[in-house]
């Protein structure tokens, strides 16, 4: 059986995830988090595991644009200081360009999320289902 990556990262997910789903108290880095669905680890297209695990491995990353700062202009993840996130690509197959799909990394929790639409809708991975 392969683990994946990152499953240290489970407890800051599932405790954002409790938070929200039980009715727990949400601190104000998480307050927008309600924007935010989840996505099973196992769910996540398989050019995501790839981009995974150059996170993991620092590197080499395809585009120069991988681990530059994300400015969530959006303001769809949880507001946090400038040089928290962290973005890269997810593959798409048959495009010619770095196409919509990312994933954005917080720096102080571990937090992953996904986005397949260019930063318009944010999924949090779970890495334990």
């Amino acid at each position: 059986m392969r683990f994946p990556p990152r499953a240290t990262r489970i407890g800051a997910a599932a405790a954002l995830l409790s938070a929200l789903l039980v009715g727990g108290t949400v601190s104000a880095t998480t307050a927008n988090a309600a924007s935010v669905g989840s996505i099973c680890y196992s769910a996540l297209p398989s050019q995501a595991y790839d981009t995974l695990d150059l996170i993991d491995q620092g590197g080499p990353f395809p585009y120069s644009q991988d681990g530059t700062v994300f400015s969530n202009r959006e303001g769809v993840l949880p507001k946090q200081s400038s040089g928290y996130y962290h973005e890269y690509t997810v593959k798409t197959p048959g495009s010619s360009t770095r196409g919509a799909r990312r994933i954005v990394t917080g720096e102080e929790t571990q937090e992953d999320y996904y986005t397949s639409d260019h930063y318009a809708t944010f999924d949090l991975i779970d890495f334990g289902c």
